[in-house]
């Protein structure tokens, strides 16, 4: 008798250390919760941003949502990260030209499409922030978009019921710092991959382009290939596309690059070269948001004016495409379009 009792113990032990094993093989059992993997797609470059000292966790990951979605970022609490940037636009601001913030003031740019931001060595069309950590910094303060002080912000989340489980769970208790702050909205944006457009899966062999989208490839890597690099579509460099100068609403000339101090006079008018994927759900497009249309786009590059300042080498005799050849480009372009981020439902408020 006393034997089969043994065995038993023995046996509710075995098991017992296997389920533990198996809930770690399954879990992060740490305070940060779950694990989460950012993967890089094959044969892509590896990420300027790679979470080395900022574990992705399922936690870190709801903290960081909660807060782009959370008004209290903005002084008026009615302005959030998810105002600007809206999951079914790619994380841009349909029909939008340019952001509204706070008392319904608009800003001087077109809002920025959000996704492989890991591999930005640079945010905004200016480039005046280089780390996807501080970036949340620029439109929180700006009295055009949030307008609002980072301690303000700490001090509202501090007395918010739902915060200080949401940093607990994330970091291990329920210390609430701009630092932690920040990490936790780098995991949520840093997680918008776009990378299963139809060009990514004939990339991958998965799928065939239609003869015109093979046309369409072929123009694109002899007339735009320099700028908007594959696989993601921009080499992040700053560039004056002959976009006419004018003032913007605030009656002033937007000088790009140019206008981050030290200025220097080689920047002026020249923006970050924009990603080219998912154009379907971004529009209206440049840096101001003048051009409704892609085809208004190619009206661009077909009559640029040659002595524009700054312009760039590359486009001093424009982007000449005959009416079959702009069907064939704008036929591929159309595969960059990634309809699967667009509806992914992690990264909606309301899924």
């Amino acid at each position: 008798m006393k034997k089969h009792l043994v065995f038993k113990i023995i046996a509710a032990g075995v098991f017992l250390i296997m389920v533990i094993q198996w809930m770690a093989c399954k879990k992060d059992i740490s305070s940060e919760g779950e694990k989460l993997s950012f993967v890089v797609p094959e044969g892509w470059p590896a990420p300027v941003y790679d979470f080395s000292n900022n574990e992705v966790t399922s936690a870190k990951f709801e903290l960081g949502k909660a807060l782009f979605y959370d008004v209290k970022l903005s002084v008026t609490n009615t302005i959030s990260c998810g105002t600007c940037h809206q999951a079914f636009s790619a994380f841009a601001q349909l029909d939008h030209d340019v952001s509204h913030g706070i008392y319904d003031r608009t800003g001087k740019r077109n809002s920025p499409p959000l996704f492989n931001l890991n591999w930005h060595p640079t945010f905004f069309w200016d480039g005046r922030v280089n780390h996807i950590e501080v970036q949340p910094l620029a439109p929180l303060a700006d009295s055009l978009e949030m307008g609002e002080e980072i301690n303000s912000v700490l001090a509202k989340l501090r007395q918010d019921a739902q915060y200080p489980e949401l940093f607990s769970k994330a970091y291990g208790d329920s210390e609430i710092s701009s630092s932690r702050m920040l990490k936790a909205i780098a995991v949520f944006m840093g997680m918008m991959v776009s990378d299963q457009s139809k060009y990514d899966q004939y990339v991958r062999g998965e799928v065939e382009f239609t003869a015109q989208e093979k046309r369409g490839l072929s123009i694109f890597e002899d007339k735009c290939a320099t700028c908007h690099t594959p696989p993601l579509f921009s080499d992040f460099s700053f560039r004056s596309n002959g976009m006419p100068i004018e003032l913007s609403n605030l009656g002033i000339v937007d000088s790009g690059k140019g206008g981050i101090f030290p200025v220097v006079l080689e920047d002026l008018y020249k923006f970050k070269v924009p990603s080219l994927r998912n154009l379907k759900y971004t529009f209206p497009y440049m840096h101001n948001g003048r051009i409704g249309t892609l085809e208004g786009v190619l009206n661009h590059y077909a009559s640029i004016d040659p002595n524009a300042p700054n312009l760039d080498p590359l486009l001093k005799n424009g982007i000449h495409l005959n009416a079959d050849e702009r069907k064939d480009l704008l036929a591929f372009l159309n595969t960059l379009n990634d309809e699967k981020f667009v509806k992914d439902k992690r990264f909606m408020l309301n899924p």
